[in-house]
């Protein structure tokens, strides 16, 4: 959520941000109207001030005439008359507040000056790792390779709870297993996060506080009994750990970690890439989150998509980091990079990571603050997140860029530990 005081005193910067994001003939009648509130509330204000100030004058007339033992009568009604208009001009001015506050809650975030504009075309190659395989026609797609192993079961995952959901058998299901160890312990013991479990549930203020809500609730499922929702990510409750909660400098930066299992609806994603493990409505992933001072938070990018690469260079899988158009950026974020691998026998870059930063965007909804120095005013921490790694997407392109000659499947180094073999057969 932005500050109001760009509404009151930055309204360009803010529609030159909305413009920037391909989004200002969209957004444009909101802050035409938001514009209009925020006159319309100042204009209250002046007006209970005059208000307020004749009615002191009043109070005093009628204490000077009773003094005097003259009739204050009319006075009193006076008086009584400019204290109904000063209620109605201030539910005039806190409707107008609401009104104003609820419509920065459909605004997304300002792209930082570093995020090219234009939409998804505009995406930039900024790095690479590895080098993709170029014989995709010869291997078989994930999905047919993970039937024939038998580690993935689609057809099963489809009759128990419709299409989306997978049902991973023996060493699938330990894959899935191994990759949740392989990246918690590399995050915890050699990045130094904390890590956390978290539940899987989460009420309304916790969406609200990510801007899950209520830009994109269709997107979620609801346990409708109890007013809580299936998490999309466990963004949505570490970021929201320390809400309305004032952490102190030496606080800063604070890392977590977390695996969990995410649910998306996917509602407006409907025949896009439904083969396999492309797109589905659960899945399981490690997260990282962040808090960080406003002048760090930048800094702070680099340094936790460089740890969600780290998990790519593990895993031997080449990928590229992609930075995100304006256009093209998720709402909450200010910029993000995207971590790409390439699934040779689909013939496609699969996003596997999104790491970004939300400025102080997420801090004013989940009221999350620091103090910069005893006796000093709390300030919005900025938050940021990334998938390390979504697992789903991982594991398609473990089994058709691993794939060997013998229809075998290799399983990296770094993971055989965990998964106890060096080869799926």
């Amino acid at each position: 959520m932005h500050d109001i005081r760009l509404l009151r005193d930055q309204l360009d910067h803010l529609r030159e941000g909305m413009r920037r994001r391909g989004k200002l003939a969209e957004l444009q009648p909101l802050l035409d109207r938001a514009e209009a509130l925020e006159r319309e509330r100042r204009a209250a204000i002046t007006e209970v001030e005059a208000q307020q100030a004749r009615r002191n004058k009043v109070t005093q007339e009628v204490a000077a005439r009773r003094k005097a033992g003259e009739d204050a009568t009319a006075l009193i009604a006076e008086g009584r008359a400019i204290g109904d208009a000063i209620g109605a001009l201030e539910a005039r001015r806190n409707e107008a507040d609401a009104a104003v506050q609820a419509m920065l809650y459909e605004l997304p975030n300002i792209p930082l000056a570093d995020v090219p504009e234009g939409d998804e075309s505009a995406n930039t190659v900024v790095s690479s790792w590895g080098a993709p395989r170029d014989d995709g026609a010869t291997l078989t797609p994930h999905w047919d390779k993970g039937a024939e192993l038998g580690v993935l079961d689609l057809a099963r995952g489809a009759k128990i709870s419709g299409s989306g959901f997978i049902v991973y058998r023996g060493a699938g299901a330990r894959l899935v297993r191994s990759l949740m160890n392989l990246m918690l312990d590399i995050h915890t013991t050699e990045h130094g996060y904390e890590e956390t479990w978290v539940p899987f549930v989460v009420n309304r203020a916790s969406m609200t506080g990510t801007g899950n809500f209520p830009k994109f609730e269709e997107d979620a499922y609801a346990v409708t009994a109890d007013e809580l929702f299936l998490i999309p990510t466990a963004e949505v409750p570490v970021t929201n750990l320390y809400r309305d909660e004032i952490l102190e400098l030496s606080d800063l930066p604070k890392t977590f970690c977390a695996y969990s299992a995410c649910f998306r609806r996917e509602a407006g994603a409907a025949g896009k890439d439904t083969r396999g493990l492309l797109r589905v409505h659960q899945f399981d992933k490690v997260e990282l989150v962040r808090y960080a001072t406003p002048e760090t938070s930048r800094q702070e990018l680099e340094l936790l998509t460089s740890q969600a690469e780290t998990i790519l260079q593990r895993l031997e899988l080449p990928y590229r980091r992609v930075l995100l158009a304006a256009g093209d950026t998720g709402f909450s974020s200010a910029m993000t990079y995207d971590l790409e691998v390439f699934a040779p026998a689909v013939g496609k870059w699969l996003e596997v990571s999104s790491c970004s930063v939300f400025t102080d965007f997420q801090a004013r909804r989940a009221n999350i603050r620091y103090r910069p120095a005893p006796g000093e005013k709390p300030r919005f921490v900025h938050t940021l997140n990334g998938s390390a790694l979504a697992f789903s997407r991982i594991i398609a392109c473990l089994l058709e860029h691993h794939q060997q000659a013998d229809g075998s499947v290799r399983i990296p180094e770094a993971l055989q530990p965990w998964l106890g073999r060096a080869v799926l057969r």
